[in-house]
């Protein structure tokens, strides 16, 4: 016959834990520090149902910096995760009793105690999520917000409402719920920086020969402003919206390198003039949207400056549409309509769903955004449009063009790795009833995904024939009209755009 051993030494083991675990909560709770006696049960307050919590997030995205609101973003998230684990999974699992308050001070006590189980405790949980999804998406912000998040779970104990090992217990599982978060949603820092191929781009000690074209108001004075003081001998220039293009024009005749602050659309038209001088561009996002400036991986001004000093600039395509044939032999009489894209072109309904989803895509992310935009889709798109591609005639509600391939990680936005790809990603949403259907079918399933309502190809180039004339098309948030044939195409590492070097070590 034979004893088992293992199960008194595990239930040893368990007491000594549980006792050292009592001795410790004793000795905070018999601990006096200065201050803490009103301070501490007040924070433990604020942070119930996770109200301090959502308003850090709310003075960090109110920065303005994208980095900081996706810091925000990012931990209110792990903290959502977080907190639904903890009340689904945590406190059903243990049932542990609540420390005895004999030996806390009345003045530390809270005046309403909790009802639920001790372990794990839900406030370090949610604080730890907060602090950790904070910092995985930025460290300065994440290093600001870890000691309010060390002082609520200090707080727990202090009060007399968990044993330290709940506090721990609970951190660990706000950590890790921080990470989860992190899978299915990567950081940038994650994500390779589109830093191929590399363009010969003038190094610039002092921002001396760059001439910085923006428009005057809004978020672009705050950029300007730190643009100046770390490159004194470059040359700003602001200006109304309206003269911001003829600006540009006179920029490049003295310029070597030109830069613009602003949205997609004036760098669009900076883009341009960039390419007719051959001067390399220099781009400072201060507008809405600031998509291509955050794929190049410029999104503050420490970014562009450094890139500008080093001479870090990589060449990127540029996507081209013209129209060059109006269906009626006319073009030569009327002029070819044409321009440029960097990012995206659309004909159909899309030039609408743009504007929607750019006006909520810094609030909700580009895949919401577009949720959303598909969902109030305009009344008005009764019937698809009609055209020709590759010698078929098909209906079709949308057409969409991406300027290089967009990948999508998980719950994360869109994002181009490799500006220089040559190809279009393109994205049709065939024509049929219930457009509102199709478009949020085409919006929840992305563009890598194939079915009955949508395709999703990559070429270098495309005709389009039979457009009505009239029909509007969007490129990088502006508009134009076209008709009769419209061809799409590339002009290959092109451009010569300034980004920050990618750091070794």
């Amino acid at each position: 016959m034979t004893t088992d051993v293992s199960a008194p030494r595990q239930d040893g083991l368990r007491a000594r834990l549980l006792a050292l675990d009592c001795r410790a909560f004793e000795a905070v709770a018999s601990r006096h520090w200065p201050g803490a006696d009103r301070f501490l049960p007040r924070l433990s307050r604020s942070a119930n149902h996770g109200v301090l919590w959502f308003a850090a997030a709310g003075a960090i995205a109110s920065t303005g910096s994208p980095r900081a609101r996706r810091a925000a973003v990012r931990g209110v998230a792990s903290l959502a995760l977080a907190s639904a684990t903890i009340n689904t999974l945590g406190k059903r699992s243990v049932r542990r009793a609540r420390p005895m308050l004999d030996s806390v001070p009345l003045i530390r006590q809270l005046k309403r105690q909790p009802i639920t189980t001790s372990f794990p405790s839900g406030h370090s949980a949610s604080a730890a999520a907060f602090a950790t999804g904070v910092a995985l998406e930025s460290r300065g912000w994440g290093a600001g917000v870890a000691p309010v998040a060390g002082a609520v779970a200090l707080s727990r104990v202090y009060t007399g409402v968990h044993f330290p090992s709940d506090v721990l217990a609970g951190a660990a599982l706000g950590a890790g719920a921080a990470f989860a978060v992190r899978g299915l949603a990567p950081t940038r820092t994650q994500l390779p920086s589109p830093g191929r191929p590399r363009a010969d781009a003038p190094a610039l000690p002092g921002g001396d020969g760059l001439v910085l074209v923006a428009e005057a108001g809004g978020r672009a004075d705050e950029r300007t402003k730190a643009l100046r003081e770390a490159l004194p001998l470059a040359e700003v220039i602001t200006c109304d919206r309206e003269a911001v293009p003829a600006e540009l024009e006179k920029a490049a005749a003295r310029a070597r390198a030109l830069g613009v602050c602003g949205g997609d659309g004036r760098v669009n038209a900076a883009a341009g003039v960039a390419l007719r001088h051959g001067l390399p561009l220099a781009v400072l996002p201060g507008g809405a949207p600031n998509h291509f400036a955050y794929d190049i991986g410029v999104e503050e001004p420490r970014d562009l400056c450094r890139a500008v000093e080093e001479g870090g600039a990589v060449a990127v395509d540029v996507g081209r549409f013209a129209s060059p044939d109006d269906g009626d032999g006319l073009a030569a009489a009327q002029g070819r309509t044409e321009g440029i894209f960097l990012n995206t072109f659309s004909i159909g309904v899309h030039p609408e769903l743009v504007r929607g989803r750019e006006r909520w895509a810094h609030r909700l992310g580009d895949r919401p955004a577009a949720v959303l935009a598909a969902l109030r889709a305009p009344r008005s798109a009764r019937e698809p449009m009609t055209a020709e591609f590759r010698g078929r005639e098909r209906p079709l509600w949308l057409l969409f063009a991406g300027n290089g391939t967009y990948h999508r990680y998980g719950l994360g936005p869109g994002r181009r790795l490799d500006m220089a790809d040559g190809l279009l990603d393109l994205r049709i949403v065939h024509g049929g009833h219930r457009p509102r259907a199709r478009l949020l079918a085409a919006a929840l399933a992305g563009p890598a995904v194939r079915s009955p309502a949508q395709a999703s190809l990559r070429l270098r180039g495309l005709r389009v024939d039979g457009v009505s004339p009239g029909t509007v098309v969007a490129y990088d948030g502006e508009v134009t009209e076209v008709r009769g044939a419209l061809v799409l195409d590339k002009l290959p590492e092109a451009l010569a755009v300034y980004r920050p070097l990618p750091t070794t070590g």
